[in-house]
C-alpha cells in the first residue's frame, strides 16, 4: 500500500512547506494519500542541526497528515544528475508511484533547487525504462514508473505561473507546517545567526506571494506552479 497519489521532492527539508504545503494540505483533505522525499538532511544550513531537522521534518509531516515521508541523503549543496542519485530518485519513485510529481524550480536563488530539478525531470523519464534496473527494500526487482505529470512549485525567485492552487482555507495549515521548522524562521528567542529566511521580513514575504498568487485567480491565498509541457483541461466551465 506504499502506492501514492501525489509525491513532492525537495531539495532540503522545509522547500515543500515553504513552496507548497497549501496544496499539500488540501490534496490530504480531498482523500489523496500525498508523501514527501527530501532529497538532503539540510545539513548546511546556518541555523539549527540535522537532528533539530529530524524532528522538525516530523512535526510539520504530522501536520500536514502525510502518508509517508523519507530521505534519500543526497549531499546538501552538491545535488546533482550523477548516476548514482538518479537510481535513488527512480526507487522512490517506483516505490510510491505517484501519479503526479512535484519537484523544486529549475531556476532559483539556491543553486541545490535547479539541480533537483534537473535530477528529478531526468529521473521521471527513466524510471518508465524497464531496462533500467532496481530494487527494493527487500531486495526484489520494482515495475517500472512513470509519473502522468511532473510540475515544478515556485520558490524564491519569480516566475510566472501555469497554474494556480486556490490554498485561502489552507493557509493557517501551512503557516503551522512551516512553523515546526522553528530553527530556521523567525523566532524572537532564538540567538542563533541571523539569516536570510530568519527575518520577520520573510514570513512577511511568503504572505505576500501567496497574496499574489490568489490575486492572479481572484481568490486570497494561492501557490503557484509550473510545467514544461502543454496543459490540456476537460472542461473549460471548471476552471476559475
Amino acid at each position: 500500500m506504499n502506492k501514492l497519489d501525489l509525491l513532492v521532492f525537495a531539495a532540503h527539508p522545509d522547500d515543500a512547506e515553504l513552496a507548497c504545503s497549501g496544496l499539500i494540505a488540501k490534496s490530504v483533505r480531498e482523500g489523496k494519500r500525498v508523501g514527501i522525499v527530501d532529497l538532503t538532511l539540510g545539513e548546511m544550513g546556518t541555523r539549527g542541526s540535522v537532528e533539530i531537522r529530524k524532528s522538525e521534518v516530523a512535526k510539520s509531516s504530522k501536520v500536514l497528515g502525510l502518508s509517508t515521508r523519507e530521505n534519500l541523503g543526497l549531499r546538501d549543496g552538491f545535488i546533482d544528475s550523477s548516476e548514482e542519485n538518479k537510481l535513488k530518485v527512480i526507487q522512490a519513485i517506483r516505490k510510491y508511484q505517484p501519479e503526479i510529481v512535484i519537484a523544486n524550480n529549475f531556476s532559483d536563488r539556491h543553486p541545490d533547487h535547479g539541480a533537483a530539478y534537473s535530477l528529478l525531470r531526468d529521473s521521471c523519464f527513466l524510471s518508465g525504462l524497464v531496462k533500467i534496473s532496481t530494487k527494493d527494500e527487500s531486495n526484489d526487482s520494482q515495475e517500472a514508473w512513470r509519473p502522468k505529470n511532473l510540475y515544478q512549485y515556485i520558490q524564491d525567485r519569480w516566475h510566472k505561473p501555469d497554474f494556480v492552487v486556490d490554498i485561502s482555507d489552507f493557509w493557517e495549515l501551512k503557516l503551522a507546517a512551516i512553523q515546526s521548522f522553528s530553527s530556521q524562521f523567525y523566532d524572537k528567542n532564538s540567538r542563533e545567526e541571523q539569516t536570510y529566511i530568519s527575518t520577520p521580513l520573510f514570513m512577511e514575504y511568503l504572505e505576500s506571494r501567496a497574496k499574489e498568487m490568489g490575486h492572479l485567480i481572484g481568490v486570497k491565498y494561492g501557490e503557484g506552479f509550473l510545467c514544461e509541457r502543454t496543459l490540456g483541461v476537460q472542461n473549460i466551465f471548471s476552471l476559475i
